[in-house]
């Protein structure tokens, strides 16, 4: 069982400016391939970030990054190399690992080596939002090295929309609860922060009866 609590705005905040700082040299570095914008997601974009107290694994934020490509220029592979690329030319200067590639996300962390513990890390996704209001992101098939547009799960749709209305509802702090226990009972080392906040809102919205 973890003990995960959640990290104060206060503590949050200097991490997040320097990681948005990190996100704004970066587009500098790919500029000449095409440009991006880049919108933190999840429990990053609505303070709930948390971290386990058990743990030597600091606390954890979610970016979406949406790269302008509409002509399709670029094969998923090459976005992702070249932003993986770019990243990793400057995360090291602000103390953070290089990317490590995994299947659906980027990640850097920044690592305190002579306590062996991770002081915090952030996931980067790239993304595509559709016309249709559906969001498409950079796959990576790792048995077959192998990149490739995916759609998102359907549990990922109208997220916004649900935590609106969980508000309206007054069932935020609810919520709040039951995402620090499904983190806590979580005992998949592969499943990311933002797939257990999405299953939380999805299944507290059809707990509560939500009508789209």
């Amino acid at each position: 069982m973890h003990d995960f609590r959640y990290v104060t705005k206060k503590q949050a905040q200097p991490i997040k400016d320097e990681l948005y700082q990190i996100l704004y040299m970066v587009q500098d570095l790919v500029r000449d391939n095409f440009t991006f914008s880049f919108t933190p997601i999840g429990s990053s974009s609505r303070n709930m970030i948390t971290y386990d107290a058990k743990s030597n694994i600091g606390f954890d934020f979610d970016i979406n990054i949406e790269v302008n490509d509409d002509n399709e220029d670029f094969e998923p592979k090459e976005i992702r190399t070249i932003i993986r690329t770019a990243i990793d030319r400057v995360a090291p200067r602000y103390g953070y690992k290089s990317c490590e590639d995994s299947t659906r996300v980027l990640t850097i962390k920044k690592v305190d080596t002579s306590h062996s513990r991770i002081i915090h890390s952030c996931d980067f996704a790239i993304v595509y939002n559709c016309t249709d209001g559906r969001q498409q992101y950079i796959r990576f098939n790792k048995d077959n090295n192998y990149y490739y547009w995916e759609y998102q799960g359907k549990g990922f749709v109208g997220l916004e929309k649900k935590m609106d209305w969980l508000k309206r509802e007054n069932l935020w702090g609810e919520l709040q609860d039951y995402y620090i226990y499904k983190k806590n009972c979580n005992d998949n080392p592969d499943k990311h922060s933002r797939s257990i906040f999405a299953e939380s809102i999805n299944e507290m919205c059809q707990k509560n009866g939500y009508r789209r």
